[in-house]
């Protein structure tokens, strides 16, 4: 590969990085740089194989993190179904007008061309919404859920697409991959014993590129399709969230590919950039949709809006269809840059408008609550909390210890907050006070009912994302009591101190100390090797090992 592919990529990626965009608009630019220079013909076929590995190993990651239940919600399947149906009955009107008003770019084209088209634009971006919810803390927050199992559902429908899309008759051997569930506990084994490292890496390759792209690309089936149901296979395996970050820059790496292919089917004239800016022009159609259908399925006006909004743009998965058009000769190639130049455009409309998402709401609060369909959606109601004494946010292993050790140690009322509905429920079969709800989300705050008598509030969450906002939260909500805190890290145990956070216990520290004391008490005591002084062993953060050493 030459090396100006690398250099170019990398100066087009910082530059849009630095303003604040995602990079993939900067390796959508550099395609069109390097196809304006020249390219040595040689390199192409390394990068479209190399594009073809970074969709097959996105799809495989997909189907990692996918939980099949949350696909049965109403507000998921019915939403991004009704959603694709909705947006496909705007655009196919929407480009058969600006055909006949004269744009050349759409003039003569066929219904089912138009189709198309319509069904690519009707997509939102994986990419761009995870991003945009991993910057915020807001992936586990319900309007993050809800839009992620909406884009796995668009997903899902793109993968049937290529699938069919293929048009070869699958070989009867077909038939056999209904069996692969039985095969199950096989891989499973296999999975355990790969450890944590480079095995673990080659293990996920072999998985998507094998035994799910090679394997259904032998029977005459879209590799794509096989990549996914694996990792659907996979998706129950404790480490299957490890996985998925091992090869995240894999997949990541390999995707640049994919967007530099794309700027190098060439550049776009005036008049495609006009065509793809009139594109961008509708998106707020397709926002306002998904509000109107998600308020319908009784969301809260803001957990509507925050979905819509990580939803408001155009996909790269609807590059990826039209790439496959393009390639059948199902539509003309220029709409491959067209669809390109739309997706960078989109991404510069939705960057500001998902940052600016909470004082919007706030702004337009009342006028939106109008929207909103009674009763709410369970997971959507305000939060019942009685009069607590302590309140603890995060009741995993480590807020589940701390709620114990506060009930055997004083009196009064402990509360414990949680997200996932299913660690409530053993929770509450436990006898421990706890509700669902989500600390992540601004909502979870004006939800919540004031407690008078509140003394302390322990921060016990795994991400410092979300521990910092809550901190951020309880000031706005004028929070006189104690505040204390875990981290990992020493950057973010200073953080919130300087939040005002009282009391920070670093989990990798105290299980240092925790040794120490462990082997002073079971070991070195006994045989008369205790230092003289074991008193003087730092005690700050005192914990019992195993649960300081133990990940939330």
């Amino acid at each position: 590969m030459e090396p100006a592919i690398l250099i170019i990529t990398l100066a087009c990626g910082m530059l849009v990085s630095r303003v604040g965009l995602p990079p993939l608009i900067g390796y959508l630019v550099a395609g069109f740089v390097l196809f304006l220079f020249g390219i040595d013909e040689s390199s192409l076929p390394m990068l479209e194989q190399l594009a073809n590995l970074g969709v097959t190993l996105l799809l495989f990651a997909i189907g990692l993190k996918l939980d099949l239940r949350s696909l049965f919600k109403a507000e998921v399947w019915a939403g991004s179904s009704l959603h694709l149906l909705g947006s496909m009955l705007f655009f196919i009107p929407l480009l058969k007008l600006l055909g006949l008003l004269g744009l050349e770019q759409l003039t003569g084209l066929e219904l089912n061309q138009l189709a198309l088209l319509a069904f690519a634009l009707s997509f939102s971006s994986t990419i761009f919404a995870v991003k945009i919810l991993e910057d915020k803390g807001d992936m586990q927050s319900l309007y993050g859920r809800v839009a992620i199992g909406i884009l796995i559902m668009q997903d899902i429908f793109a993968v049937a697409f290529l699938t069919i899309s293929k048009g070869d008759v699958p070989s009867y051997w077909a038939l056999c991959l209904l069996l692969l569930p039985l095969a199950k506990p096989l891989i499973y084994k296999a999975f355990d014993r790969v450890g944590h490292g480079e095995l673990l890496v080659l293990f996920g390759l072999v998985m998507a590129l094998v035994m799910g792209a090679g394997l259904f690309e032998l029977v005459g089936l879209k590799p794509d399709l096989g990549a996914l149901i694996i990792g659907i296979l996979l998706a129950g395996h404790p480490k299957s969230s490890e996985l998925a970050k091992s090869l995240f820059y894999f997949k990541e790496l390999f995707l640049v590919a994919f967007f530099l292919t794309v700027g190098l089917n060439g550049l776009p004239t005036f008049s495609d950039i006009g065509v793809a800016a009139i594109l961008v022009l509708v998106v707020p159609i397709k926002l306002i949709l998904f509000m109107y259908l998600l308020t319908h399925f009784k969301l809260r006006s803001r957990t509507a809006l925050l979905s819509s909004f990580s939803l408001g743009n155009y996909s790269e998965f609807g590059l990826i269809v039209a790439a496959v058009a393009t390639s059948k000769g199902w539509l003309p190639p220029q709409w491959m840059v067209i669809l390109a130049v739309a997706l960078s455009f989109s991404f510069l409309f939705a960057a500001p408008l998902n940052t600016a998402s909470g004082r919007l709401y706030q702004k337009y609060q009342s006028r939106l609550k109008r929207l909103e369909k009674h009763p709410l959606h369970p997971e959507d109601r305000p939060i019942p909390v009685g009069n607590p004494r302590f309140l603890i946010l995060g009741m995993g292993r480590i807020g589940s210890g701390a709620y114990d050790e506060l009930r055997a140690r004083y009196d009064g009322e402990i509360l414990g907050i949680e997200h996932k509905q299913e660690l409530v429920d053993f929770h509450i079969n436990e006898g421990r006070n706890v509700v669902q709800g989500d600390a992540s989300d601004t909502d979870f705050w004006e939800k919540l009912d004031r407690a008078p008598n509140l003394e302390l509030v322990l921060l016990t969450m795994p991400h410092h994302v979300g521990n910092q906002f809550a901190v951020e939260q309880l000031k706005l909500l004028d929070y006189q009591g104690k505040l204390s805190a875990i981290v990992k890290y020493k950057e973010d145990a200073q953080s919130l101190s300087e939040s005002g956070v009282h009391s920070v216990y670093n989990l990798y520290e105290a299980a240092g100390a925790g040794l120490v004391e462990h082997l002073v008490k079971e070991l070195l005591t006994p045989s008369g090797n205790a230092p003289d002084n074991p008193d003087a062993i730092n005690h700050k953060n005192e914990a019992e090992p195993l649960e300081a050493s133990q990940k939330d």
